[in-house]
């Protein structure tokens, strides 16, 4: 589904946009609105490039403005600014989030993977608010444990402050990683103890482990869009770009 006129309003502002030579000579600047569309249509079915349809520029534009945003870090400023904006209407609230992981199989071709049970990967990584709003997702190998790219993903994050208190699952039941946070983000790390190690967390602030469902709507929401369920594109960036082009759709959805 092509983006709304709304939607569009929003993100224009936020797109680089070419000027006409002033003698008006040559090729008139490309239109950003359908190569968007374009993008979003391969991010949504999972088809390669060459599969555009005909109502949409030519695949070699679409595909080189792709790789130009990425570059230039377009779709990481439109992600950003559409969450900041949600900051400020009260609709995202990072005092309480949620972090989780979940793993990409490469395809052939494909940089930065890691060998793990599954095969070879690529990890998703990424934190939601308290409502399942997605604010940093991060990809990396899939071959370190989740625990060590915690910090990468605090670092990815599009709002102007860390949350107050990050909630995961047991993979996250480090006491090194817990002091870490705390020194260095002011983060409290909250994550049910492991089997074999004694109990650490407070009973009551595991409430709250009870809501981490959020972030795993977030990783389903995020699988129906096929261009995410394998990862295809060559350089690490390009997937990270559709990842965030996969969060952009979502936080337009809470305008």
């Amino acid at each position: 589904m092509d983006l709304t006129s709304a939607q569009w309003a929003r993100i224009v502002p936020l797109i680089p946009i070419k000027p006409r030579r002033a003698d008006g000579k040559g090729r008139p600047p490309t239109s950003p609105r359908p190569i968007l569309n374009a993008i979003l249509w391969i991010l949504r079915t999972g088809a390669s490039w060459p599969d555009l349809p005909t109502r949409y520029p030519p695949f070699q534009t679409v595909h080189r403005w792709f790789q130009k945003w990425t570059r230039d870090g377009v779709i990481e400023n439109i992600m950003k600014a559409l969450a900041e904006d949600l900051v400020e209407r009260g609709v995202i609230d990072v005092s309480e989030s949620f972090i989780d992981g979940s793993f990409a199989p490469a395809k052939k071709g494909a940089t930065k993977f890691g060998k793990t049970k599954r095969g070879k990967g690529t990890k998703i990584m990424a934190i939601t608010d308290r409502h399942g709003a997605p604010v940093g997702v991060h990809v990396d190998s899939a071959s370190p444990h989740e625990v060590k790219l915690v910090e990468k993903t605090l670092d990815a994050m599009v709002v102007p402050f860390a949350p107050t208190l990050l909630i995961g699952d047991k993979a996250y039941d480090s006491d090194g990683l817990d002091q870490r946070l705390a020194e260095e983000y002011g983060v409290e790390l909250i994550a049910p103890n492991r089997a074999r190690r004694s109990m650490t967390q407070d009973g009551r602030k595991l409430r709250r482990y009870r809501r981490r469902w959020k972030v795993e709507r977030l990783f389903a929401w995020l699988q129906n869009m096929r261009r995410l369920v394998s990862r295809y594109e060559r350089h690490a960036a390009n997937f990270l770009s559709f990842v965030q082009l996969g969060c952009i759709r979502i936080l337009l959805n809470r305008f």
